[in-house]
């Protein structure tokens, strides 16, 4: 739970560092488009994005294997203690008991492997849970830069068609 409110608190930073950049890209890049701008933001958050992604998966394959190498180790051992009680069972060896707390360990480890796999699969869905929300996130980001470019460019030709009025009438005042 601790690692999913780290990772919810670093992807609020890079959103917020995204935002810093946005503003200071829009005024640093007068020169080119502001499309330009934007896809290097883009490109920084979308790389972002994959190191965060290939982070969980790593952290996903490692819970992965220690999941597995316990079950693997359990089933060893139970095994192992099955071959025990048929020996202390031939042989009702005083030994027996110690064979019981070996059962009891094992049925421990195999109920921590049951809550381990069902925290992995946990896990998995949060991944994709995360993913559907970050690729929303990003279409509605796309729709808002096309309609702020929409806008800018209305914006743009009202002021020119105001100047234009507002220099046929200062021709119109020179003149008379």
């Amino acid at each position: 739970m601790a690692c999913l409110s780290t990772t919810l608190d670093q992807q609020q930073q890079s959103s917020k560092k995204m935002i810093r950049m946005k503003s200071v890209g829009l005024s640093t890049c007068n020169a080119s488009p502001l499309m330009d701008c934007d896809d290097e933001l883009s490109k920084s958050a979308l790389f972002a994005f994959r190191a965060k992604e290939e982070e969980i998966t790593k952290k996903k394959m490692e819970v992965k294997e220690k999941v597995l190498a316990q079950l693997s180790r359990a089933e060893q051992e139970t095994k192992k203690l099955a071959e025990i009680r048929n020996d202390l069972e031939a042989l009702e060896d005083p030994k027996w008991k110690e064979g019981l707390m070996v059962r009891k360990k094992v049925d421990l480890v195999n109920k921590e492997l049951k809550s381990l796999g069902q925290n992995c699969l946990k896990k998995e869905k949060e991944y994709r849970e995360a993913i559907e929300a970050f690729n929303e996130k990003n279409k509605e980001k796309a729709q808002l830069v096309t309609k702020l470019m929409e806008l800018v460019n209305e914006s743009e030709m009202v002021r020119t068609k105001k100047l234009a009025e507002l220099s046929k009438k200062m021709e119109i005042f020179s003149i008379t």
